[in-house]
């Protein structure tokens, strides 16, 4: 998601700015600000991206076990959240 959110910024004309970006909780804001918050990105998109983040976070760094029901709903919403942006900014 990270990949299909940073391609999507650039996309849409913000380049120069997602190149200063380093961190996964920075590429989300500017997500949010820059195509959720001006609509151009459904919220529901934005949540996926937030919530599936936050999954991230809790395996990654605290070492919590994922159940397989949040592994494959992480999947799927990855899927989702890459074939919206795929046609939100398809020729781009």
């Amino acid at each position: 998601m990270f990949d299909a959110a940073r391609a999507a910024l650039v996309a849409d004309g913000g380049v120069d700015q997602v190149l200063g970006i380093k961190t996964h909780s920075g590429l989300i804001s500017f997500f949010s600000l820059r195509l959720v918050k001006t609509r151009r990105v459904s919220v529901e998109l934005g949540k996926s991206f937030n919530k599936v983040e936050d999954l991230r976070l809790l395996a990654d760094y605290r070492g919590d076990a994922l159940e397989l029901a949040q592994a494959q709903w992480a999947v799927e919403q990855a899927q989702w959240f890459v074939h919206g942006l795929q046609t939100l900014f398809k020729g781009k």
